[in-house]
Order: C-alpha cells, then sequence, then structure tokens
C-alpha cells in the first residue's frame, strides 16, 4: 500500500488531502502521476500533478505523523483566521458606528444658521 498527502487547489481552507492507494504510476517523461483505487471491485484511476504530490511514501507511520502533523497547523491556521475575521467585523461594526455617530452630529450643526450649506437654498 501506498501513501499520498496531495495540495488541494478547489478549497482555500482545506490545502491538503491524504488517501491510501493501492498502485501508482509515474514516469519521467509525465507531468502527472496516476493512482489507482479500487471501487465497488472496479479499478479506478485518479491523475494528480507530481507538482501538487506531498508525500508519495509507503512508510504508513511516516504518513500518519506527517499527516496528524498538516492538520494540526491547519487547525491553528484556521483558528488564527476566526479570531481575525471575528476581531475585522467588530472593527468594521465600530467604524459604521462611528462613521454614523459622526454624520449625525454634522447634519445637526448643518441645521444651524452658522453653517453654510448649499442644501439650505434648494
Amino acid at each position: 500500500m501506498y501513501y499520498v498527502i496531495k495540495k488541494q487547489h478547489a478549497t482555500p481552507l482545506s490545502t491538503f488531502i491524504g488517501f491510501p492507494v493501492g498502485k501508482f504510476i509515474a514516469s519521467k517523461n509525465s507531468d502527472n502521476v496516476i493512482f489507482e483505487f479500487q471501487k465497488d471491485g472496479k479499478p479506478l484511476r485518479k491523475w494528480v500533478k507530481k507538482e501538487d504530490i506531498v508525500l508519495l511514501t509507503d512508510n504508513k507511520e511516516y504518513y500518519q505523523k506527517t499527516l496528524k502533523h498538516f492538520s494540526e497547523i491547519e487547525s491553528t491556521q484556521k483558528k488564527l483566521v476566526k479570531e481575525a475575521q471575528e476581531h475585522l467585523k467588530k472593527s468594521m461594526e465600530t467604524f459604521t458606528e462611528t462613521m454614523h455617530t459622526e454624520i449625525d452630529e454634522y447634519e445637526e450643526l448643518r441645521d444651524s444658521s452658522d453653517i453654510p450649506c448649499m442644501l439650505k437654498h434648494l
């Protein structure tokens, strides 16, 4: 059995995927590796670009250790992203409240007679 860790480009928050394969085909003349799976007793082949393969090994223990390490990093980074998104949301709410307050105060001032405003004449 072989074990693969591959980069994922389609989903930004999940940047890798790991899976076992029974067989693979590679060539120096090709930029792809063909992985063969068994699904419902029938062989299924999946082409993967060599540059997207992070790890290809037959050492299950090393594969699991590497996958666990990547998963821990991913978990930590997702937590940091979530915290940053919450901070951004709070900052945007504060900005919106501050701007509304300032605009409301200015509108009150604009209605007084000592502030020149063309709207009064329209």
